[in-house]
């Protein structure tokens, strides 16, 4: 993987790939309950938008097709080098040049240095000039970026990954239920029980796409309700953790009866202006699935 780059590589710093800007839920005014608490609320929920943490690249003289291309041949690369790196296989202290990624990919010399600029931006590696790209060290990567979540995910230190996001789930979700409670809006709790009416229909009925979709959208709406942007900064990286356990298949078959329980009562907790019961559901949740995971 040695070589001499042709000419110099030049980069400039690219930011991280964006999250989501969530709009900050209005405050609750009147700490009443609502009227008729138990009844089930009848608002529609709003389709959350998909979480899709990969980057995209665009070429202003490219056809919309020849960018498309471009963007899925730039994602692969990154993929497959970023995990190179996980596993030893591009080991520190070993240069990659540019002529070698073209060579290696197949690729062009525009596509080989929106790669560097990629892996450059969440921390991966630095960019030398006239010596190509040096991987750093995995504790200096961006690890709160949902792309690098997501390549450790498709690596072997993938349960390591599980672990400590849940130990984070289990800081953070807790408290976000316990904040969206005392401060969403009306209309934002009243889609609560809705949703979790909805996740209990798909699950029972092994329909576990949608179920899984909607339990991102479930999780990911109580943080960007809570009225904590620190939280609500963190919905991707959630649902990332989410889809990723499905997609490794370590996810039941079907939704354990007292999980879905469990949702039931944080989003009656919500609904009803109340924080501990949202709290301690919540915790009941993320519980369950550190026990699944066999991380306590």
């Amino acid at each position: 993987m040695n070589g001499s780059t042709g000419d110099a590589i030049t980069t400039m710093p690219t930011p991280a790939p964006a999250t989501r800007q969530a709009a900050r839920p209005t405050t609750r005014q009147d700490s009443n309950p609502p009227a008729n608490p138990g009844a089930s609320p009848t608002i529609t929920p709003a389709i959350a938008p998909a979480i899709t943490p990969a980057a995209t690249v665009a070429h202003a003289n490219h056809t919309p097709d020849e960018s498309h291309e471009s963007a899925l041949l730039h994602k692969a690369i990154t993929d497959k080098l970023a995990v190179d790196m996980l596993e030893g296989r591009w080991p520190a202290g070993e240069a990659l040049t540019l002529e070698a990624i073209q060579d290696r990919f197949t690729t062009s010399r525009t596509v080989a240095r929106e790669v560097a600029k990629y892996l450059e931006a969440m921390g991966a590696v630095s960019v030398r000039r006239r010596v190509g790209l040096m991987p750093r060290p995995v504790e200096e990567w961006s690890a709160l970026n949902p792309q690098v979540i997501r390549w450790k995910l498709m690596s072997s230190r993938r349960k390591e990954q599980l672990r400590t996001l849940t130990e984070l789930r289990l800081a953070v979700e807790p408290a976000a239920a316990a904040a969206a409670a005392r401060n969403a809006s009306m209309e934002a709790r009243a889609l609560f029980p809705v949703m979790a009416g909805e996740l209990r229909k798909c699950g029972e009925a092994g329909d576990l796409d949608t179920f899984h979709d909607l339990d991102v959208r479930f999780h990911s709406s109580i943080l960007l309700s809570s009225g904590n942007d620190l939280f609500a900064s963190m919905s991707d990286i959630i649902g990332i953790v989410l889809k990723g356990r499905v997609e490794l298949h370590m996810y039941p078959q079907k939704p354990k009866p007292a999980a879905l329980d469990a949702h039931d009562a944080v989003a009656e907790g919500i609904w009803r202006g109340n924080p501990d019961q949202a709290r301690e559901a919540m915790r009941t949740i993320v519980d369950e699935v550190a026990e699944s995971l066999e991380l306590t």
